[in-house]
């Protein structure tokens, strides 16, 4: 046998395969967490390919020449399942009754993996399968460069919290926020003095606040962190787009934020949604490339889904393969939703019509969702977050169709306690309705 021959076989190049196909199923299965972060499933394409390399993966620990090794088989499956729960956490956690385990596992994202990883290694230890060994180390090695990448640049800004968020605060806590942030870990609260509380604000060097226990199960007010974030996102994807010469209009919660809240966002925002119309040059493609090459160069990240024909910017910057899917792993993003809408005649009359559905949005004859086109073409501006954005021509009629009797202010995907305790506070009329 060659050297090279004998090297392929020896022990330690079967650990180095094994660690490397583990290193690439990481990697393929948190790309598929950008699906659920979005609402979305994931494709059936991409979860194929991801299985089949886990099952690589423990397929190259478990057999061997001397035949199947049926205890680094379970072990190495087991391993790998727990893993991936854990990863996947802080992306599935976004619907109110969730598992308490997901929440758990979610609440904990930043270290978790580290936490599974040390009684696993004393399995591994009493499993002496050299490429199961393989598997954790480099599993290890991507754990810990995980918490520590965040645990270096989670620097924060201290904000002060407005009357409104503070109302929210001392309702939802009953009066005891202090105590109330204490029980669900909310870290980023902190009381500095008796005047009132402050926020340590996330920026782009720290994760994000963590919307889906602050909003919707808690039912608090969006960070002021994140409020001032989608503000610029706001700004800035419209400048992009009035650039391009693209027809554009804020759509969904921000249309109805600028309607109903005098031009605020709404209290509990968690993204920002803005519609463009491909018409002329401003084709898919082009606006692809365009916001992706500015993103890029401005430090926003941008994920392009083709098929449901939106483009998500957020404001975290766009990290370098063929780690940037990592940032999936994060508890809580602050993104903007830019969603293209297309002409089209939908049983004899002009609509615009998109692909995704959103409300109560009609579908067309073609099977998408639309509106009117005289609803909205041309458009009209509206004053938003201090100063004038494009909105549908008829904005009201708009938010009707969407939303029925919009003025009406529902709480909307928020846990069903945070949600009443709420709904008793603005009923008063104390602080602004905020749904």
């Amino acid at each position: 046998m060659t050297a090279i021959g004998a090297l392929a076989t020896s022990p330690l190049a079967s650990a180095l395969i094994a660690a490397t196909l583990y290193t690439v199923t990481y990697l393929s299965f948190v790309r598929l967490l950008r699906y659920p972060r979005n609402w979305h499933l994931p494709s059936l394409p991409a979860s194929l390919a991801t299985v089949v390399l886990a099952t690589f993966t423990v397929a190259q620990v478990a057999v061997s020449p001397d035949g199947l090794d049926l205890r680094a088989l379970a072990v190495s499956a087991g391993f790998i399942v727990v893993m991936f729960v854990v990863i996947a956490a802080p992306a599935v956690d976004f619907i109110p009754g969730t598992s308490p385990v997901i929440g758990f596992l979610a609440k904990h994202g930043n270290y978790a993996g580290v936490c599974v990883l040390g009684p696993t290694l004393v399995i591994g230890y009493a499993v002496p399968n050299i490429k199961f060994q393989g598997v954790l180390a480099v599993a290890l090695a991507i754990e810990l460069a995980w918490f520590l990448r965040h645990r270096w640049t989670d620097r924060r800004r201290l904000y002060r919290l407005d009357d409104h968020d503070l109302l929210v605060l001392q309702t939802q806590a009953k009066g005891d926020p202090e105590g109330f942030a204490g029980k669900h870990g909310i870290r980023e609260l902190v009381f500095p003095d008796s005047a009132g509380a402050g926020w340590l604000g996330c920026g782009k060097d720290t994760q994000p606040c963590p919307f889906n226990l602050h909003l919707k199960r808690l039912g608090l007010n969006t960070a002021p962190c994140c409020r001032e974030h989608m503000r610029d996102l706001s700004f800035y994807v419209a400048s992009c787009l009035e650039d391009m010469g693209a027809v554009h209009w804020i759509d969904g919660g921000t249309l109805l934020g600028a309607v109903r809240e005098d031009g605020k966002l709404l209290g509990w925002e968690d993204d920002v949604d803005i519609s463009v119309l491909l018409d002329g040059d401003v084709s898919w493609q082009a606006l692809v490339a365009q916001v992706s090459e500015q993103g890029a160069q401005d430090g926003y990240f941008v994920d392009v889904f083709e098929k449901e024909g939106f483009i998500a910017i957020s404001y975290d910057p766009p990290g370098y393969w063929p780690f940037r899917w990592e940032r999936n792993r994060m508890r809580g993003e602050i993104r903007l939703d830019l969603v293209v809408f297309r002409h089209a005649v939908s049983h004899g009359q002009a609509v615009l019509e998109r692909l995704l559905p959103k409300g109560t949005m009609p579908l067309t004859e073609s099977g998408a969702y639309g509106v009117p086109r005289e609803m909205v073409l041309p458009t009209s501006t509206i004053r938003f977050l201090g100063s004038n954005f494009a909105c549908p021509n008829k904005p009201d009629a708009y938010l009707q169709v969407l939303y029925g009797d919009f003025k009406e202010v529902e709480y909307t995907y928020i846990d069903a306690a945070a949600a009443e305790t709420r709904r008793q506070t603005d009923v008063t009329g104390i602080g602004r309705k905020t749904g």
